[in-house]
């Protein structure tokens, strides 16, 4: 039952975001642990992708710089989260979600222009609250060390990333 309400939850949390991780993928025991893992795996393919079309399209040095970091620090994230999922033999997806798809491709219709930073940054800001949440929740209740470990070394992370683009407005630091 515990189990369950956990998985509900983090439902919630990933529906809730904008490009924010997705839901976990079903037949790999759905523990909170793989919940976690495919979820903010998804995230951070989502949050590369993101960062490195911003890269291109945005029209301010602030938000180009904030993108790089967030592809840089994702890819590390990255690697430690298929590191633990190795661990733990859970299958991980290749590509971030359809609607993280979506998402981007919406951003992306306004590239070159102010109305693309908006929309990027307001994306990142739902997307980082959302992987947050998932970060805190691991924490909380996974029962893998190796998973909970995984989200200690992200929270602090995700949290500046947070920082970086919170309100929509870009903050570079």
């Amino acid at each position: 039952m515990r189990n369950r309400l956990l998985i509900a939850a983090a439902a919630t949390v990933v529906t809730a975001g904008v490009c924010g991780p997705a839901a976990f993928a079903a037949g790999q025991g759905d523990t909170q642990d793989n919940v976690f893992l495919t979820s903010v795996h998804q995230g951070n393919l989502a949050e590369m992708a993101a960062g490195q079309d911003a890269q291109q399209n945005a029209t301010t040095d602030c938000v180009k710089t904030v993108a790089a970091r967030l592809v840089s620090d994702h890819q590390k994230l990255d690697q430690d989260l298929k590191n633990v999922a190795a661990q733990l033999k859970t299958t991980l997806p290749t590509a971030p979600t359809a609607d993280q798809q979506q998402k981007l491709k919406d951003v992306q219709a306004k590239a070159k222009t102010s109305a693309y930073d908006s929309a990027w940054l307001a994306g990142q800001d739902a997307a980082h609250q959302s992987t947050l949440a998932l970060i805190r929740l691991e924490i909380s209740s996974g029962q893998d060390s190796a998973a909970v470990a995984a989200a200690r070394k992200a929270e602090p992370v995700v949290t500046m990333h947070l920082d970086m683009v919170r309100g929509g407005t870009c903050h570079a630091m």
